[in-house]
């Protein structure tokens, strides 16, 4: 039995029966079955289905954002928010994919020589609480353009977002099986894994445990895309707008209650500017307003579970032990709620700099200078994205350069966009999503030669 608990009250929503073995092969006997006819489809009627499922989505779009807003705790404005970015990239993959994907022409001494795209089969999506419709859609949009049909296997505590989702495509299109929600735990992935329909996986999850799917795809030579963990630095120079740097900051920090792959979370800050930019982000945080998560108004809500709860006062509680001082915050509050946090003098060898914070925590650390900022920013086990915050363009391009990350914003906050590639390095994973290069990851690109 799999329970789904409302993290802002800690009241059962709903328990939903496991899916069993034979259950699941059942499911991807079915699905296999299914790859042979849409694998056949064209790109237009491919474009119909999925514009299709962004109008169904459109429509109910608050009862899905609903869902969002009991299972893990995001404040409601946001829900709505990851709704409309999903319609986003639904459109994006619909307009795009056709072009994406069509025959590339080499000039050779052939008479006649191309690359093509072919669908790969059966493309099983690991995927997290964090961004329970984001996650999946930037997933199954390229895929199911591309020809193949996705498997799901959800976090626990969002199963119902996950059923949600499956019923979406089914009521959008005439095929039962080119996408199915999987309610099992994750001894039962292996076997998934290991099942000769199953030609690929994309994981979005912790290190640890992608570690641990890559492995188990490697022994069966498949394909992984994997998007993990970050610690995200956000570089203030001494020539930067500490006003807009400060506000962007305090966004990119506490987006989702702070629980985002991508939120800046280490915020290193060059000695100059160091007072000024902690006084300005103070006085943002001070009016973050925390509460029900149903609430419009609602900025900061719930961790998704108490164990997240747990897991980043210990971070902070250590950070402080060893020297840091906290402004703001630092406390546990009833149910799963931690109190926005803003730590200062945090050093390179403390565990909320080293390790992912994932929850409302704010921890600034000072720069001597811009060498320092780049070193500090590149003394983390992850990389995945950050940001410089600096007047001078010039320079801040070659900074980009030095820092090793996936993406680099120049005055701006990190963020994804279905236009442009998205992917990490490092602890942070490998494979790209998103963009033209995405689409690519799971499709066969076939050399055709003609004599």
């Amino acid at each position: 039995m799999i329970q789904s608990i409302n993290p802002a009250t800690n009241t059962l929503i709903k328990s939903y029966d496991i899916h069993s073995d034979i259950d699941v092969s059942s499911i991807i006997n079915n699905m296999s079955e299914e790859f042979l006819i849409w694998r056949n489809t064209t790109s237009s009627e491919r474009k119909s289905v999925l514009l299709k499922i962004a109008e169904n989505l459109e429509k109910d779009s608050e009862i899905h954002a609903t869902m969002i807003s009991k299972e893990m705790g995001k404040p409601i404005r946001e829900s709505r928010l990851e709704i409309e970015k999903c319609l986003w990239v639904i459109k994006y993959y619909a307009e795009n994919s056709s072009e994406f994907l069509k025959k590339e022409h080499i000039e050779t001494d052939y008479s006649e020589s191309y690359i093509q795209y072919d669908p790969l089969g059966i493309i099983l999506g690991i995927m997290p609480w964090n961004f329970p419709y984001w996650q999946v859609f930037r997933f199954i949009g390229p895929a199911l353009m591309a020809g193949n049909i996705c498997l799901l296997k959800h976090a626990s505590n969002v199963s119902g977002c996950s059923l949600l989702i499956e019923k979406l495509v089914k009521d959008s299109c005439k095929f039962e099986n080119i996408f199915n929600s999987l309610l099992i735990t994750s001894s039962q992935v292996e076997n998934i894994i290991k099942n000769k329909e199953v030609k690929a996986v994309s994981f979005t999850g912790s290190e640890v445990a992608g570690a641990d799917v890559a492995m188990k795809a490697g022994k069966e030579i498949k394909k992984t895309v994997l998007e993990l963990g970050g610690s995200d630095p956000f570089i203030v120079l001494e020539d930067a707008d500490i006003k807009k740097a400060a506000q962007a900051g305090v966004v990119a920090r506490f987006l989702n209650t702070g629980q985002s792959c991508i939120a800046a979370k280490r915020f290193i800050v060059d000695e100059s500017v160091y007072d000024e930019f902690i006084d300005t982000v103070k006085e943002k945080i001070k009016n973050l307003k925390e509460g029900d998560p149903m609430k419009d108004d609602t900025q900061i809500g719930p961790l998704a579970k108490p164990e997240f709860v747990e897991e980043i006062d210990r971070l902070v509680q250590s950070s402080i032990k060893d020297g840091a001082k906290c402004l703001l915050g630092g406390k546990i509050k009833e149910g799963c709620y931690y109190s926005p946090t803003l730590l200062i003098d945090v050093t390179e060898n403390m565990s909320v700099f080293k390790y992912e914070t994932f929850g409302p925590v704010f921890c600034i650390t000072k720069a001597s200078d811009t060498k320092d900022a780049v070193r500090l920013a590149n003394q983390s086990i992850y990389g995945l994205g950050g940001s410089v915050w600096t007047s001078d363009i010039k320079s801040a391009k070659i900074l980009a350069t030095k820092i090793n990350t996936g993406a680099l914003f120049i005055n701006d906050m990190t963020k994804s966009d279905p236009r442009l590639p998205f992917g990490g390095i490092n602890k942070s994973g490998f494979g790209i999503e998103l963009s033209k290069y995405g689409i690519r990851e799971f499709v066969n690109t076939k050399t055709i030669v003609i004599k």
